[in-house]
């Protein structure tokens, strides 16, 4: 797979009317970089042609290794834009940009861009928003994590393509209790749903009332209970220093041998080799992970060999309509830039 997929558009600069941007006049197209775009799906999902004859578009097609790689390889952008949090830039990788003036992060959230330091030399930050033609595909993923766990969707599969038929016995989702860690905007989606499926829901969070979870049409249980009591867990926190770790040993451990953890939400959130240890042991009942500690997974990661688990490799907000808006949204970011006014930036790590 080559290093970087060249995607030039546009053959005559236009010198942008902004004093940030003077070095740049005089016909010399700015150096845009659209990163790990593993499938090449930027440039097709989303009309790049507003930066015609502004900026030079590269994809980069691949996750770097580590900082000195992804210093070595973007050393010649001006603007960079990222998909999600699959690059960090710490202090050490902005540093070692100095052409860089401008990020631009896909979705909500910009926990893993060293904000303080990007504004200490002068790079500009913005976001992009997640509402869209994509949203909503979170919720669904996790539903479909939820129901490949209790009808061994992904196992049978398997095994019918090997030759077998009928493995296992599933579980009926109708009369179990679901338990929601993180009952906002995705936690309340997920929440519908099992209502829907005639579940018994109960949440818990820090912040979590009793009104708010009322409100939500949902049982509010405090945490040993729901982790004791709850059929299925699906996790819906941020994740931040309070909220790092929150599903501990002690968590996994009151779960009822049957249970399931479902995790489309970020993998630091839980104590993993609590969770490692409890799958291998047959301490719970499984787990459907769509996050993981290191991104992508690596190829001899013990949780690629346990039979109780069902993985996606951070398909969360991976679809061609939430891919979409993300890059339509970022089009319009670096063109506001361009012209000197740029939108949404983002002001620290708060």
């Amino acid at each position: 797979m080559p290093l970087l997929s060249p995607h030039t558009r546009g053959r005559q600069a236009i010198p942008p009317d902004c004093e940030m941007l003077q070095a740049y006049s005089g016909g010399i197209l700015m150096q845009v970089a659209l990163l790990d775009d593993y499938l090449n799906l930027a440039t097709r999902c989303a009309d790049f042609s507003p930066l015609d004859g502004r900026a030079s578009i590269s994809v980069i097609d691949r996750p770097f290794t580590s900082v000195a790689d992804a210093a070595e390889t973007l050393a010649d952008f001006d603007i960079l834009c990222t998909l999600r949090e699959r690059t960090a830039f710490p202090r050490a990788l902005i540093e070692a940009l100095p052409k860089l003036k401008y990020l631009c992060v896909t979705g909500k959230r910009y926990d893993t861009v060293d904000v303080a330091a990007c504004r200490n030399h002068g790079v500009v930050v913005s976001n992009t928003p997640v509402s869209g033609a994509g949203s909503g595909a979170v919720t669904e993923l996790t539903w479909g994590l939820i129901i490949s766990l209790a009808r061994n969707i992904a196992a049978e599969d398997r095994m019918m393509r090997e030759g077998g038929w009928q493995h296992f016995a599933g579980h009926t989702l109708r009369g179990k209790r679901l338990g929601i860690v993180g009952l906002g905007g995705l936690g309340s989606d997920v929440a519908r749903i099992g209502l829907a499926f005639g579940m018994d829901v109960v949440a818990w969070s820090p912040n979590l009332t009793e009104e708010r979870a009322r409100a939500a049409g949902v049982s509010y249980h405090d945490k040993k209970s729901l982790f004791s009591t709850a059929d299925v867990i699906s996790l819906h926190l941020a994740l931040a220093e309070s909220t790092r770790g929150i599903v501990g040993e002690n968590d996994i451990a009151a779960m009822k041998p049957t249970a399931c953890l479902v995790n489309t939400a970020r993998a630091g959130l839980v104590n993993e080799k609590a969770l490692i240890s409890a799958l291998s042991e047959g301490r719970i009942g499984g787990a459907a992970l769509d996050v993981y500690s290191t991104e992508p997974l690596p190829a001899e990661h013990v949780l690629r060999r346990l039979p109780n688990v069902v993985l996606t490799p951070h398909l969360g907000y991976f679809t061609k309509g939430m891919l979409g808006a993300y890059y339509t949204y970022a089009v319009e970011n670096i063109v506001s830039f361009l012209d000197g006014a740029p939108l949404r930036v983002v002001s620290g790590n708060d």
